[in-house]
């Protein structure tokens, strides 16, 4: 039974299952239970799954590759233009300066030239997955940091691919490389000379990407004629893993070609879709990716070598940790932002597995070699949700951006009735005209960087996560009397509704919903007040349309206010039975036809009389006779 797949694809999800719950429980992030999951089911402690940890790497290799998959459907080639600045300025810089110091030091140790590289070249990449699976759960993509991060992560990505062609090269310079010792399967590379493997490599890339632009996109269209949804995800699927098997068989990583499978798909018209069929998957295979990286942590090397791991690992952490902090001060990030970004990504990423072993298997690196740098890669990433962690708890609150704490809580309590959570665009807006109808707020925001630029325009902007209970008892929230949330994360903002309606009772609660499905969350919570953001600017559309079509602005604007009416009434309606769709969709249909109806009906009585109180002709004739 223990060697059977299902009976290790139960271990996994039940390891994941119990250890998750836990760390999240404890306030850990999702990504350290995985890990720890993965530590305890693996080869060296429990020993439920995998034989040296061979096992464990078939497991992991589907899930890099869906992950790297997914990552590639992400890059579109105008967002990177339009990001060429900071991905390229940023990342170059994060890569080349963690790539220098390294090869430095491993000359001084006493390193042949071509192993200090190709291990600097693996220690210069972070971890994809670990970095954007915190940012997700933190909610900070649309922070400085999150964007910075992406960036950097977005250049290593692709420099992969360089370091992939440099390799081969670097073994034909290796005085010790030869045939006899490599341990991987033969590929197609392995019959060519070393020039023409580093050539085969670039060449490899590009046959992918015009196979993808001309040959793969028109097979997906002719399948998507059919009309069948999964047979494009299975003929979208097939195509990812064709070309990840056949960039193994000429000697690259499969992971390397499902993210050039993606970044071609993400051109496509298709990549909404296949977003949206493969998202509820993305967790899951990240975690089973952790997982793997945990169970694969050689216990039995670090009991060798227990001061050399821990030098490296440390070593390794503290350069990285240098030159990223080095590059938040070059493009003048706030400290929180930079501390974020030095501690976010001063890991080993899950590509040095895939150069690493490529090294070996042309015999750059010796065994030795090797199991120390993969245990040392693997420990960087479990410490990394660790040291998120202490970061934020201990570091950010002392050197970080000042938060409203700081602020005297009385002069706050008592100038301002009104506080507004979030200033992006939505936000910023409300906040706007507040000011200009002499209402001040008190105003709270999760990016220290937007936050410096706002009090530079004037505005009284605070520092923080308002979700925070003690930052809102800062902010005088028991005296203050309206509390209008805009922000534009639904799963923070129902949280956020939770704990307000318990916490504060007596306060007036205004929330921004995306959408109806969003409203219908917020309806349940008991929260009256609630703005759609598409509604009003839809409904003002709408009510352009039809003035240049003719219709007098006065009829269309009563038309406008009725028909939002109408619709924040079904809105409240409807939301008891959404849970059912059919019985949604009968209701629905039949709330359509009410309102239609009454909105005709209202335009037949009565409003069509008053339709010329509008009219500027009117208006000037009646302002003429009362001169008279």
């Amino acid at each position: 039974m223990k060697g059977s797949i299902l009976f290790e694809a139960i271990v996994f999800l039940s390891g994941a299952i119990i250890c998750v719950p836990i760390a999240k429980k404890l306030g850990l992030s999702s990504v350290l239970g995985y890990l720890l999951a993965g530590i305890l089911i693996g080869p060296y402690v429990l020993g439920f799954v995998g034989e040296e940890g061979e096992d464990i790497l078939h497991f992991a290799e589907f899930g890099v590759v869906m992950m790297l998959f997914l990552i590639g459907l992400e890059i579109e080639p105008k967002n990177f233009w339009s990001m060429r600045k900071t991905v390229v300025g940023m990342g170059s810089l994060q890569v080349i300066g963690t790539t220098l110091l390294s090869y430095l030091f491993f000359s001084l140790i006493g390193m042949k030239w071509q192993v200090a590289l190709t291990i600097s070249m693996a220690i210069a990449l972070s971890s994809t997955a670990i970095t954007l699976q915190n940012i997700k759960e933190k909610r900070l993509l649309n922070t400085t940091y999150g964007a910075s991060s992406f960036s950097i992560l977005l250049f290593q990505d692709i420099i992969v691919i360089v370091m992939l062609a440099v390799i081969p090269l670097l073994a034909s310079a290796h005085p010790t490389a030869s045939d006899d010792h490599g341990t991987g399967d033969p590929s197609f590379l392995d019959s060519l000379p070393i020039g023409l493997q580093a050539l085969s490599v670039l060449l490899s890339v590009v046959v992918v990407v015009l196979a993808g632009r001309y040959l793969v996109v028109p097979v997906l269209r002719r399948v998507a004629s059919t009309r069948v949804r999964e047979l494009l995800t299975a003929s979208s699927l097939l195509i990812v893993l064709g070309i990840s098997f056949l960039m193994e068989l000429v000697g690259l990583s499969p992971a390397l070609g499902a993210f050039l499978g993606g970044v071609v798909l993400a051109t496509s018209e298709f990549k909404h879709e296949l977003e949206s069929t493969l998202e509820p998957f993305k967790g899951l295979l990240l975690g089973l990716f952790f997982m793997a990286v945990g169970a694969s942590i050689n216990f039995i090397v670090i009991q060798e070598y227990p001061l050399t791991i821990s030098g490296l690992v440390l070593g390794v952490i503290i350069l990285k940790g240098i030159v990223l902090f080095i590059v938040g001060s070059v493009f003048k990030m706030k400290m929180d932002q930079k501390l974020l970004l030095t501690i976010g990504l001063a890991q080993i990423g899950e590509f040095a597995f895939v150069l690493l072993s490529f090294a070996f298997q042309l015999n750059i690196l010796d065994s030795a070699q090797l199991d120390m740098m993969l245990v040392a890669t693997a420990l960087t990433m479990t410490l990394a949700p660790i040291l998120e962690i202490i970061n934020e708890r201990l570091i950010l609150p002392r050197i970080g951006t000042q938060e409203i704490e700081k602020r005297p809580i009385d002069h706050i309590a008592k100038t301002h009735k009104v506080i507004l959570v979030g200033f992006g665009h939505f936000g910023s807006t409300v906040g706007r005209f507040l000011r200009a109808s002499g209402v001040e707020a008190t105003i709270l925001d999760h990016d220290s960087n937007r936050v410096d630029l706002l009090r530079k325009m004037g505005f009284q902007v605070y520092y923080g996560d308002a979700t925070r209970l003690d930052l809102l008892e800062s902010a005088g929230i028991e005296d203050t009397k309206i509390l209008v949330c805009a922000i534009d994360d639904p799963e923070i903002s129902v949280e956020f509704a939770k704990t307000l309606k318990e916490k504060y009772p007596h306060l007036k609660l205004m929330f921004r919903a995306r959408n109806r499905f969003d409203a219908y969350e917020l309806l349940d919570l008991g929260i009256e007040d609630i703005y759609r953001e598409s509604l009003d600017t839809s409904v003002k559309m709408a009510s352009d349309v039809l003035h240049f079509m003719g219709f007098r602005k006065y009829t269309v604007h009563r038309q406008a206010q009725k028909f939002i009416q109408y619709d924040e009434q079904s809105l409240r309606r409807l939301s008891k039975s959404k849970k059912d769709s059919e019985d949604y969709i009968f209701k629905a249909r039949q709330e359509m036809e009410q309102q239609e109806k009454q909105l005709e009906e209202d335009l037949k009585r009565g409003i069509i009389s008053d339709d010329k109180q509008w009219d500027s002709d009117l208006i000037r004739r009646v302002g003429m006779g009362n001169n008279d």
